[in-house]
């Protein structure tokens, strides 16, 4: 993470924090993230982060991307939670065909791409390509967004499953409707994004089978070690990793806010209490073990790539058993605090850092990533010397 320009953005995305913190509360009235934060994290270069540099990107180490990430969500769950999901496609957009990276980014480097990757769409298969019919669910940051990439199953006559594709789509072809409106991450926008009978050539149709064996046809063209590591390791981090941050937030404002609390029940300051003392302490070594175990998996296997080494098998599994744990050791973080927040932290839905951080991780943790019986149970089965077989390793 040593590189001088990456170091410049994580330094402007720091200094953003106060602005994205005061905003917060209009993120959620508008129940997506203002456009004035969206251009000061482009004008940060974040969204730079895991470009290829072909395009003027940084090909950036991906820890320097998630600890950018942590700190937007520290500041404001829902841009943390859309800046991490939008700030992530140009890593999956330079797996591609390089005549789809050109019409996305060929005019303007700064396009972005929005996604919603569960198969809920028909395919059809034609001539050059594939046509394209559905509504795809939770969009997260749609509206800032000119291209989406959207999930679709190929099936053979009889509906069995022959082929997992992206469709890379651009803003003229889908239209966004507005459902968002949830208890937590209200300001991500997370909204549906339709297609009606759309044209996908082949050369936008990335098929999971390339994506999941490494070796996709973008490498050709970007060849740097970001683009050789596993799908599932860097899209399930850059769930968890929001989470994460939005938690450490949440701890600041708690500490924060109870050095200056009177419990009037008790007739003491709530600092002086051992017992929200003990919350803090354990709150914030689940936050800290999260982070670091985040941390030290994509830095190993980033270490891999670049020594040009096999990723292997073990460290595929560590990472998603540790990045589901890492949510819910955030979730089970901020529930501490919550618990001991005071009455005070129900009151206004919209202002209390630690209330609104409480609904985040809990709407964080409902994304089909964070569901850990399913990641834990490769590990599992990994140590005991079984096959695996998932597409999310």
């Amino acid at each position: 993470m040593g590189d001088e320009e990456v170091l410049e953005v994580l330094a402007a995305v720091r200094a953003l924090a106060p602005a994205l913190r005061e905003r917060a509360p209009e993120a959620e009235a508008q129940r997506k993230v203002p456009g004035t934060s969206i251009k000061e994290l482009e004008a940060s270069g974040f969204f730079r982060l895991l470009q290829p540099k072909r395009y003027g990107g940084l090909a950036a180490h991906p820890a320097a991307f998630y600890s950018a990430v942590k700190e937007i969500a520290k500041a404001c769950g829902s841009t943390g939670w859309v800046a991490s999901v939008v700030g992530v496609h140009p890593w999956h957009v330079a797996l591609y065909d390089v005549r789809a990276q050109d019409e996305v980014w060929g005019e303007d480097p700064h396009t972005r791409i929005c996604s919603s990757y569960a198969p809920t769409c028909e395919v059809t298969p034609v001539e050059g390509g594939f046509r394209v019919t559905g509504a795809w669910h939770f969009s997260s940051g749609c509206d800032h967004a000119d291209w989406a990439l959207l999930g679709g199953m190929i099936t053979d006559a009889d509906g069995r499953p022959l082929d997992m594709r992206t469709f890379l789509v651009p803003r003229t072809d889908y239209t966004i409707n507005d459902v968002w409106d949830t208890v937590g991450l209200r300001g991500t926008g997370s909204n549906d994004v339709v297609c009606e009978d759309v044209f996908v050539p082949e050369h936008r149709a990335l098929s999971f089978g390339p994506v999941t064996a490494l070796k996709t046809p973008g490498q050709e063209v970007n060849p740097e070690p970001l683009y050789k590591l596993p799908y599932a390791a860097v899209f399930t981090t850059t769930i968890s990793t929001p989470v994460v941050g939005i938690a450490e937030g949440a701890y600041e404002a708690y500490v924060a806010a109870t050095r200056e609390r009177f419990r009037i029940s008790y007739g003491q300051q709530v600092a002086e209490d051992p017992f929200a003392q003990v919350r803090i302490a354990r709150a914030a070594s689940d936050i800290d073990a999260a982070w670091l175990q985040l941390e030290r998996n994509i830095s190993d296997l980033y270490d891999l790539a670049v020594a040009g080494e096999e990723l292997p098998m073990p460290l595929r599994t560590r990472t998603r058993r540790d990045q589901v744990l890492a949510t819910e050791r955030a979730v089970a973080a901020v529930d501490l605090l919550m618990e001991n927040a005071g009455g005070s932290a129900l009151r206004n839905k919209a202002t209390n850092a630690v209330q609104r951080a409480w609904r985040d991780v809990h709407t964080g943790r409902g994304h089909a990533a964070n569901d850990p019986e399913r990641a834990l149970v490769l590990f599992g089965q990994g140590a005991l010397g079984l096959d695996i077989q998932d597409t999310m390793l």
